[in-house]
């Protein structure tokens, strides 16, 4: 199963997984970053249109180049598809965009290749990498470890759901949609406009608690999909569901005793930076 993983350029988020002993990167992070294009797809329909080498290679490959792959992305609102290029794809196609970025994206890409080979040799680099992203982001080690297990927590829910036969994003984003409504009574696109976000990730925006029932939820889901051997969609959404009220009812007598609502409108980091 190919995981998720996020390099920064510059501050700047691409999402890359390791298929077929390489990393692929996603095209349209590429393009974004590059080009600093509203719609990277159009972007990358109008590069193939005016370069017929490009199109060639992107549809059909070539002795050098294997085509873009459409590759199961986790982000926030579950797994989606999207096209992703290997390094030798990617180095093609940014020598095809005009852009004074080109240059230190290439040497960014061969410094990738070299941690992934560092990481090969010692998998704990990734997961100390990662840790670093957040703390130089200015989150608290106590955080972190929250975030780092809800990842672990994520990741392993939707392993399950593809092991039961998840394959259209669409269910991936209903199986979603079920479980947040179920614990906070708002989807994540709810969620975010609550904490006045777009296209952030929610859960870097959550504060302890909300990131804790959130992996009560999700890990709730995870052992009921189990105990049961679940397998339909109807059935892994009626288990979601439960999962999430178990994590609701937990955190609606924690708020009973606080006298506070949990989801909050607060951003966790924006409320951290104000208070340093």
């Amino acid at each position: 199963m190919e995981n998720t993983q996020i390099s920064l350029f510059k501050g700047r988020k691409v999402r890359k997984i390791f298929y077929k002993k390489e990393w692929w990167f996603v095209i349209n992070d590429v393009i974004e970053i590059i080009t600093g294009s509203a719609d990277p797809a159009q972007y990358f329909k109008r590069m193939k249109y005016r370069s017929s080498e490009l199109f060639r290679i992107s549809t059909k490959g070539g002795k050098q180049f294997a085509p873009p792959v459409m590759l199961g992305i986790v982000t926030s609102g579950g797994k989606q598809k999207m096209y992703c290029w290997n390094t030798a794809g990617i180095l093609r196609l940014i020598q095809s965009i005009p852009s004074s970025k080109a240059e230190p994206f290439r040497i960014w890409l061969a410094n990738v290749g070299y941690e992934r080979m560092q990481e090969i040799e010692d998998p704990e680099l990734a997961t100390k990498r990662t840790r670093l992203l957040y703390k130089g982001k200015g989150y608290s080690d106590d955080w972190i470890r929250k975030r780092m297990q809800g990842i672990a927590i994520r990741e392993e829910l939707t392993d399950e759901w593809q092991r039961r036969g998840v394959k259209d994003d669409k269910d991936y984003k209903a199986l979603t949609k079920s479980v947040s409504r179920a614990i906070f009574g708002m989807t994540p696109k709810q969620y975010k406009k609550l904490k006045g976000i777009r296209k952030k990730n929610l859960r870097d925006h959550m504060n302890d608690l909300e990131l804790l029932f959130t992996m009560l939820g999700e890990r709730s889901a995870i052992e009921i999909h189990r105990n049961d051997e679940s397998e339909s969609i109807s059935k892994l959404k009626k288990d979601v569901k439960t999962g999430g009220r178990i994590a609701r009812g937990a955190k609606e007598e924690l708020e009973k005793k606080l006298k506070r609502p949990i989801a909050t409108k607060n951003s966790f980091l924006r409320e951290n930076k104000r208070l340093k």
